[in-house]
């Protein structure tokens, strides 16, 4: 799970901003608060990320990206760190951008923080919180690496603190080493949640795991066509047509590719060709391809086909997004330690606002004191910022100063807004900032109207 993440100088926002999953003393939807007894703390399931356009919800998620992407990836030691520092002080620009994060995996929780500019790390810290004591693994400052007394002779992390790029985090380096990668359970742990439990979906993306909806032997294969059948799309279910490989419009080389990579690999590729989707995997008649296609009724009641590319925009982003509400919504993900933190942007883009709350009711009816998934998101739609479903400290508000600094706060830090307040009227009403300071102005429009040939 996520504690919190806190940035500094990053795009809008410069001053150190912190994003706490921790919860209030707040009693509303405590049947859904996740329960630390072990470290006597609460923890959130959802947050709500409202703000006027171009306030810092989207450089928010742009953070957590880049943070992801560089643990997880990794930089070439020949190119630069693609940071984005804040812009609009000529100081802020030489200093580095700072990341922190707090995370509950397993039983423990882990700080994980690295701060960088474009051409090197600049500090780097691991440690592991277990009840009230705090183990250090490694700290870092600049080219200095000191590891805790108990790895110091492990000959491996040894030969990486020698041979690290300035530009590259201690972290991913260690793991790529098998025997690091096995042994140092704390390494392993931090890493694979960045690795596999982070999800970010960002506004246009094509979520990873739609293949579900063409595979009929997947345990949520049927449950996502009710659900779907049941949002009005007109979509009665999803399915998959069968095509030879051989015909799908790619370059000759990325087929080759493909197959060399089946061939070693029990996996399967997506692909997003035109606006089109397939997966490809290997069979006993060799590589086969599958298109994602969806069925409706016709007159005669029998299911016609049609292409992906012909359903609405708010259809396709249904698709999109539903594998990831099942996924959260999902109980055995919980009991298996499968437990993933998603972070959404812009969940309302081209959804109805009843489709958006049915999708968000779905997630938080199924959590409770024990489940460990999380949903993070950014939306525009305040017919959601209602006490019904979100809790004042689930919601947050971004908003950016007269000198285009953003800052992030939490509606829980306001303490006259009473548990039955129409929150989101006052939120209209400018009383918690977050909103667009529109000018008022009269906009003239001249127009010119040419002469049109008429045999044009």
């Amino acid at each position: 799970m996520l504690l919190s993440f806190t940035l500094k100088n990053w795009m809008a926002f410069r001053q150190k901003t912190t994003l706490s999953m921790i919860a209030t003393r707040e009693r509303q939807h405590n049947e859904r608060v996740v329960k630390l007894n072990k470290f006597q703390t609460k923890v959130l399931p959802v947050a709500a990320i409202y703000g006027g356009n171009a306030s810092g919800k989207t450089n928010l998620f742009m953070a957590l990206n880049f943070a992801r992407a560089l643990i997880v990836e990794g930089v070439d030691p020949s190119e630069d760190i693609s940071v984005e520092p804040y812009r609009l002080d000529s100081t802020s620009t030489k200093r580095p951008s700072s990341f922190e994060f707090e995370l509950l995996i397993q039983d423990n929780i882990f700080e994980y923080s690295f701060s960088v500019k474009r051409n090197i790390v600049v500090t780097e810290k691991l440690a592991v919180v277990n009840s009230n004591r705090k183990k250090i693994i490694y700290s870092r400052r600049y080219g200095k690496i000191d590891l805790h007394k108990s790895l110091e002779k492990n000959e491996h992390l040894k030969s990486i603190v020698d041979g690290i790029w300035d530009n590259q985090l201690f972290l991913t380096n260690a793991v790529s080493h098998k025997a690091v990668y096995k042994n140092i359970k704390e390494l392993n742990l931090v890493f694979n949640w960045f690795r596999l439990k982070l999800v970010l979906v960002a506004p246009h993306s094509r979520f990873a795991r739609w293949e579900q909806f063409i595979d009929e032997t997947h345990p949520l294969f049927e449950n996502m066509n009710n659900i779907l059948e049941h949002l009005d799309t007109g979509i009665v279910r999803l399915g998959g047509e069968n095509l030879p490989f051989d015909s799908l419009p790619i370059p000759e080389q990325a087929k080759s590719e493909i197959k060399k990579n089946l061939k070693k690999d029990d996996m399967s590729v997506r692909l997003n060709i035109n606006d089109e989707r397939f997966v490809v995997s290997m069979s006993n008649k060799g590589v086969v391809a599958k298109k994602l296609i969806t069925y409706h009724k016709n007159q005669d009641n029998i299911e016609a086909p049609f292409e992906l590319h012909h359903e609405s925009h708010g259809s396709q982003r249904i698709i999109d997004l539903l594998p990831a509400f099942l996924d959260l919504s999902s109980k055995q993900q919980s009991s298996a330690g499968e437990t993933r933190v998603y972070i959404i942007d812009e969940i309302d883009r081209c959804l109805h606002s009843l489709v958006t709350r049915v999708l968000l009711e779905t997630y938080l009816n199924n959590c409770s004191t024990e489940t460990r998934t999380q949903l993070l998101f950014t939306t525009h739609d305040n017919s959601l910022m209602v006490q019904d479903l979100f809790r004042r400290d689930e919601i947050w508000l971004t908003e950016r100063n007269v000198s285009g600094e953003s800052s992030l706060y939490s509606l829980g830090e306001f303490k006259d807004v009473r548990y039955d307040k129409d929150i989101r009227k006052s939120y209209l009403q400018g009383r918690y900032g977050g909103i667009p300071e529109i000018q008022p102005a009269e906009i003239a429009f001249d127009f010119v109207v040419e002469s049109i040939d008429s045999r044009i």
